[in-house]
């Protein structure tokens, strides 16, 4: 399914991989829909058996340059994303996950990104979390300077503690995307701060501080569902730092490795305490104080977890977990 031309080129590529998304796909395509998104083409591959979500993606064929693609052979996300990353027309790309949103201001503000730093790897801003309903529960910020460009490897220091990066919030350069083989489509969980390793490798990184996408979580989320159930959850965070560690300096190593192992360890008792088990939470905590008065601030800017967790805290309050 290929839905109407567009007057220009596309300027932003976006891949949404989908899986019975039925739920949340007419939110996100609205989102989308509700701006101006001349320039903007959407890559949808849906795994989904049946054809709800086909039906769905019809009803925006006449509002969005989409380019849809029932894929039933490709279930994972990872997978999808990398095939709608290979078929992109535009020099950069976005991820848009079928539960999250775009803000109304997210097509100017991208190219804003894209023409302030053109040369750029990888361009971040900040996402708002929102619950099952769309309501408002936090902000997701990146601990990094605004409005410059950042050496990517000095961003690696940060990013090797924690995954800080909301899905929806990058635009990426296609080109890095592929020279780098793109996602690990083994990672279920962590394939794309592994990407986002990777690019640190081959340029800089552009952020800015405004708001213009917005994180979804909800109970049945992969994140939550996933983290949960499967035993390599700690192996795979261990598994991206162990990869991109040489990123970093040898006298710094140290330093961030014990950040990043009290990181990998308030993720997993934060996955067990979503489950129920309080004693998790008491132990993250334990894990964090571990660390000393220096380092224990370092891994709270770094890892961002009071902003990543307190949204989920109130979702879970009010009964959306």
């Amino acid at each position: 399914m290929t839905s109407r031309s567009q007057p220009e080129a596309p300027w932003l590529s976006v891949a949404m991989p989908v899986h019975q998304g039925e739920r949340w796909l007419p939110f996100t395509l609205e989102s989308l829909a509700a701006q101006d998104c001349t320039g903007v083409e959407l890559i949808i591959l849906d795994s989904t058996p049946g054809d709800a979500c086909t039906q769905i993606v019809s009803r925006f064929a006449d509002r969005l340059n989409i380019r849809y693609e029932h894929v039933p052979e490709v279930t994972s996300w990872p997978a999808k994303t990398n095939l709608a990353v290979e078929r992109a027309s535009a020099a950069h790309v976005a991820m848009l996950h079928q539960d999250d949103l775009w803000e109304p201001q997210r097509t100017a503000a991208a190219r804003e990104a894209i023409i302030a730093a053109p040369d750029a790897a990888l361009l971040l801003n900040p996402s708002r979390i929102v619950d099952e309903h769309g309501r408002r529960l936090g902000l997701w910020r990146c601990p990094l300077p605004a409005d410059q460009l950042l050496d990517g490897r000095w961003v690696a220091e940060r990013l090797l503690v924690q995954n800080f990066v909301a899905i929806p919030a990058p635009i990426i350069s296609r080109r890095a995307w592929l020279d780098c083989g793109g996602m690990d489509e083994a990672l279920w969980y962590t394939a794309d701060w592994d990407l986002y390793l990777k690019l640190l490798a081959r340029g800089a990184v552009f952020y800015t501080n405004t708001p213009s996408t917005a994180f979804r979580v909800h109970g049945s989320s992969l994140t939550v569902s996933g983290s949960r159930e499967r035993p390599d959850f700690r192996h795979q965070m261990q598994q991206v730092f162990d990869r991109h560690s040489h990123l970093v300096p040898a006298s710094e190593l140290p330093r961030i490795r014990r950040r990043a192992s009290a990181s990998i360890a308030v993720n997993c008792a934060l996955a067990q305490a979503s489950a129920g088990s309080a004693g998790a939470l008491l132990r993250a905590i334990g894990e964090v104080l571990s660390l000393g008065p220096a380092q224990a601030f370092a891994y709270t800017r770094d890892s961002r977890v009071i902003e990543r967790a307190l949204p989920r805290l109130r979702a879970r309050l009010a009964g959306s977990f």
